[in-house]
């Protein structure tokens, strides 16, 4: 009951901030309304006055609340301050396409994922791990591609040169083929690589090694063990389902899509509060329904063991691994920003306008005839530092988070909801515009993944069996947190945070993309691949400068995360269970307390 008030209480916080939305940022809603309707009508006072009674403004925001969310309980979420027309069958139809792309989306995610882990599972069946584990740069630079860039250049190569698939508006099935592999390719490289680090773990756990013994078909081995893993990547699963709902913006702009994501962003461009308000609610609810049912399968797959205690840890003890890639992929991206650093990234030359690559212009120019390796060297700082300060915060903040599960998630689910544009919209309201409100935009709903991964992965940890045997030995809760789960929890966070590394800044990206981060002329690498994305069937160099050192910095924060590893227990004795806190000495007290796994 405390958890669902908790989510009723944020629900109607985030209501009443859209309402008041206006007047916090100090705009005129009349003014603005009268924009979006005719931008060409010139805003006299008897204008403004006018639409301001239509709409009763002048009663103020928490009178129109009231109305709005009176007419709620009736099925009645007004009307539109843009159109006219009821807002409830025009969000209900947005929804439904929304639903329709999203479920194309999940699909083609599950494929790439399954790609993804395929080798492991292979090796795993046939008892051939040996402790090695898959490599991730494919799958990383998949996951750094921005969803903008994927859908401008499948809607142009596969849409309009090859012809292939309709590559604008909403018709059918086949509409939703292109957009869906946009947005599916990315977020099943993550699921995958999430999927693939914890699959060895299972591999080894006694279970698997009984049934290899006793003849099982590897088939049925890996089976079970994309089974034991599942458990800990649903709630991320579920924050996929509505990120890809609500948060398919840029995608649904370029394809011509009438979905919820951007009828949320127009409505919010245009201050229409009714249909904003009706939309954010309806992403609301679908998190706490995605959520409710991440929650019962996992009940249903390992139910029993959560509750008994007898979970075996997917996360033991394996030293770091020691790798030639991170410093391969490390050393080229520092080699392209150290050549790119001397040159002027603002000096234009009209006659070399969109050159190709050359001795004189290694990445070729843009549109303006500016060097691109120039600006790919000087956007590193306003791209890479931001990142990084912003994956460090989001970690601690989930990690924080989620070790609080109760009430961090219905907190998690609601802000995964949001639509970004909205986020930073609402940042923009409170803490003003400047160059630091994109970030703030950004680091204010990054933390919720690595926060539901954290709180997916302490369930499981408490239900271990080695834990169980700790705790009866007589260990506190503050040793077991220092000792037993945050050694378990906090590398693979830390490795789900590097991976999201290059999403950061392709939130950063798709802010800019939209209008709402980063201006011309930075060099930052997200703006640098929104100006030039209108020539990327002219000029392919102007966007493949900037999406590859994207990709390359994804390839070098996920090999770089494989040496993230907990480190092998060192034993208090001679025996493989050592005494109680409370049954030793004081004078001598072991450094650690170690139960048998």
């Amino acid at each position: 009951m405390a958890v669902l008030l908790w989510r009723v209480a944020i629900a109607v916080a985030l209501v009443t901030a859209i309402g008041v939305l206006p007047w916090l940022s100090h705009t005129d809603p009349a003014l603005t309304v009268l924009k979006a309707r005719s931008a060409d009508r010139d805003p006299t006072p008897e204008v403004l006055a006018d639409i301001r009674a239509q709409l009763g403004l002048d009663a103020g925001p928490f009178h129109l609340l009231g109305d709005w969310l009176g007419g709620l309980w009736h099925g009645d979420a007004g009307r539109s301050w843009l159109s006219g027309g009821e807002v409830t069958p025009a969000v209900l139809q947005a929804l439904g396409v929304s639903l329709l792309l999203m479920a194309v989306a999940l699909a083609v995610a599950a494929l790439t994922a399954a790609l993804i882990c395929a080798r492991t599972l292979w090796l795993g069946a046939r008892r051939r791990l040996g402790g090695r584990r898959a490599g991730g740069s494919g799958s990383a630079m998949l996951a750094a591609l921005p969803e903008f860039l994927t859908a401008s250049v499948l809607a142009t190569v596969v849409g309009v040169q090859l012809g292939w698939l309709p590559a604008l508006g909403w018709y059918g099935f086949r509409w939703t083929i292109l957009p869906a592999l946009a947005l599916g390719l990315p977020a099943g490289a993550v699921l995958g690589r999430l999927l693939d680090d914890l699959l060895p773990g299972a591999f080894a756990e006694p279970w698997a090694q009984a049934a290899a013994a006793r003849g099982l078909p590897g088939r049925t081995i890996a089976r079970q063990a994309l089974r034991r893993c599942l458990p800990g990547l649903l709630p991320n699963t579920g924050l996929f389902v509505v990120g890809l709902t609500g948060g398919s913006v840029t995608v649904e702009q370029i394809f011509d899509i009438p979905g919820l994501g951007r009828t949320t962003l127009q409505a919010a461009l245009a201050q229409d509060l009714p249909v904003l308000q009706a939309g954010t609610l309806a992403l609301v609810l679908l998190a706490a329904a995605a959520a409710g049912a991440a929650h019962l399968l996992t009940r249903l797959l390992i139910g029993p063991a959560l509750r008994d205690g007898a979970l075996p840890t997917l996360h033991r003890p394996t030293p770091p691994a020691r790798r030639f890639l991170p410093f391969a992929y490390g050393g080229l991206l520092v080699a392209v920003i150290a050549l790119g650093l001397p040159r002027d990234p603002l000096a234009l030359d009209t006659a070399e306008r969109l050159a190709a690559p050359s001795r004189a212009h290694p990445f070729g120019t843009d549109a303006l005839g500016r060097d691109l390796l120039a600006r790919v060297g000087h956007g590193a700082l306003d791209t890479l530092l931001p990142a990084l300060a912003i994956t460090a915060a989001t970690l601690l903040t989930g990690l924080a988070l989620g070790l609080l599960p109760r009430l961090s998630g219905p907190l998690v689910d609601t802000v995964t909801a949001l639509p970004p544009v909205l986020v930073a919209l609402l940042v923009t309201a409170v803490a003003g515009s400047g160059t630091a409100t994109p970030a703030l935009a950004v680091a204010a709903v990054a933390w919720a993944p690595l926060a539901a991964h954290t709180s997916a992965l302490l369930r499981q940890e408490r239900a271990a069996l080695h834990l169980t045997a700790t705790r009866a030995l007589g260990a506190d809760r503050g040793y077991l947190l220092r000792h037993e789960l945050l050694p378990a929890i906090v590398p693979p966070v830390t490795r789900h945070a590097l991976l999201r590394l290059p999403g950061i800044a392709l939130a950063l990206a798709s802010l800019a993309f939209l209008g709402l981060g980063a201006q011309p002329p930075a060099p930052e690498w997200g703006l640098l691949l929104a100006e030039n994305q209108p020539y990327a069937e002219r000029a392919p160099w102007a966007v493949l400068a900037p999406a590859a050192v994207l990709a390359l910095l994804g390839a070098l924060a996920v090999t770089a995360a494989g040496g993230i590893r907990r480190g092998r227990r060192r034993e208090s004795g001679p025996g493989p269970v050592a005494q109680a806190p409370e049954q030793q000495s004081d004078t001598k007290k072991p450094r650690k307390l170690v139960a048998t796994r």
